[in-house]
């Protein structure tokens, strides 16, 4: 049979990708079935093709039934990995050369605490009902509410500190908030915000709740089933849930856009460089709602967050690493010059600003008139209309419920792809409108 030339090309290349990559006992069994094969006595170029494509094949399998424990396990060193950079990021974020405002340094510290307090939850669905966080409902929106907390702090204080500095900059009288240079405002909201999400799991806890249990008793969901294409599974997330979920993305995206802003108030470009070295965790986020959005069903999606985490907290860390050098602290270890370049491209900051909503990231700009309450209500009150849509809207289409990966995937790095990029065109136009 005759291999079309591309197909052949194809096949070749992904060939000697998989071979540089292959782990030392298969090159050895692989080549103890051919002993005579010599650079004069080479496999066929077809037999190349036909082993390589099941070799894929092999691998697409064990992706696609992984199970549970497998993911889990995969997912855990990254996770565990994970923390050492993320420390090292709030170090080099929290040095007194970068004059970070203190209430940011504490929102973004707060992510520690839901770390901490989600092992417990997790521990709890897995002793109690043998399941994973992800499918018991109430244990799993109390354990995420703690990264809106997170989130929503990190983007309170960045919020205040900018309305400061943009109306200092202007010329117009403006009191400090308190939360630049002091800990203890956010730290007294953090402590608030915890005491209420813990209330959310010691309450129902004592209450002896099952394991699909709706997290705050699933007030908001609709009280009937609707006559939708597909029954929603028992361990679909209630509104609630998802509110916390779709706020946290849309929380991130502010404080993301905010990094960008205040490149511009601390004339320091390096800040931008913290906007993308943000972008994988979003890209983590992003994972995380598409799994809950084919209702748990793709577990390779746990270590793909898990990856994503990971790489996210490594390159936070690396962009907080130049915002402190640029601003002339030097590392006691010594300097890494490749680090310590200044990046002529982002010399001079642009002082233009796009008029109009560029996306989710500009909501901290187009909502500047109101008041932190305000803020707060009109994005969660978005982010509600957004739960609804997607909870009750996929019922009526059949791709949540096939489990298809790639198209999950699709879900994950089409937005993340355009996300990117979207940063890459503003960083070169300023009024860039974007499109989202």
């Amino acid at each position: 049979m005759m291999i079309p030339r591309r197909q052949l090309l194809i096949g070749l290349c992904v060939a000697v990708t998989v071979d540089a990559f292959a782990p030392p006992i298969i090159a050895a069994t692989r080549y103890a079935q051919h002993p005579t094969t010599t650079s004069h006595n080479m496999m066929p170029m077809s037999d190349v093709l036909q082993n390589t494509i099941m070799n894929l094949d092999q691998l697409n399998n064990s992706i696609l039934t992984m199970d549970q424990a497998a993911a889990e396990t995969l997912a855990g060193p990254f996770f565990g990995l994970s923390l050492f950079p993320y420390l090292a990021f709030l170090y080099f974020l929290n040095l007194p050369q970068n004059e970070t405002p203190k209430g940011v340094t504490v929102g973004f510290a707060t992510c520690l605490l839901f770390v901490f307090l989600t092992i417990p939850a997790a521990i709890g669905a897995k002793v109690w009902y043998g399941v994973s966080l992800a499918d018991s409902d109430w244990l799993h929106g109390s354990a995420e509410s703690l990264l809106t907390v997170t989130n929503l702090v990190t983007v309170i204080a960045f919020r205040q500190a900018l309305s400061y500095k943009e109306q200092e900059m202007d010329g117009k009288g403006a009191t400090m908030p308190e939360s630049m240079v002091s800990y203890q405002p956010m730290v007294n909201l953090v402590g608030g915000l915890t005491a209420l999400a813990g209330l959310t799991a010691f309450v129902p806890g004592l209450m002896g709740a099952e394991v699909h249990t709706p997290y705050l008793n699933g007030f908001m969901d609709i009280p009937f089933q609707l006559s939708a294409r597909h029954p929603e599974p028992e361990n679909a997330l209630t509104v609630g849930c998802w509110i916390i979920h779709i706020s946290s993305l849309v929380e991130f995206l502010v404080a993301m856009g905010f990094c960008w802003r205040w490149a511009d108030v601390s004339n320091n470009p390096k800040w931008r460089g913290l906007t993308w070295g943000l972008l994988p965790l979003h890209s983590s986020g992003i994972t995380a709602c598409t799994y809950h959005l084919f209702y748990n069903s793709i577990p390779v999606l746990v270590p793909l967050q898990a990856m994503l985490t990971c790489f996210g907290n490594t390159t936070a860390m690396f962009a907080a690493y130049r915002i402190a050098v640029s601003n002339g602290w030097r590392a006691p270890w010594g300097e890494i010059l490749a680090l310590n370049e200044e990046d002529s491209s982002n010399a001079n900051i642009q002082e233009e600003d796009s008029q109009s909503l560029v996306g989710f990231e500009d909501l901290g700009d187009a909502l500047a008139t109101d008041n932190d309450w305000t803020f707060i209500a009109k994005l969660f009150a978005g982010c509600a209309v957004a739960s609804y849509l997607v909870k009750y809207g996929e019922l009526w289409f059949d791709f949540p419920f096939e489990s298809e990966l790639y198209l999950s995937l699709a879900f994950i790095f089409i937005p993340s792809l355009l996300n990117s990029f979207k940063w890459w065109k503003r960083s070169q136009d300023p009024t860039f409108d974007g499109w989202f």
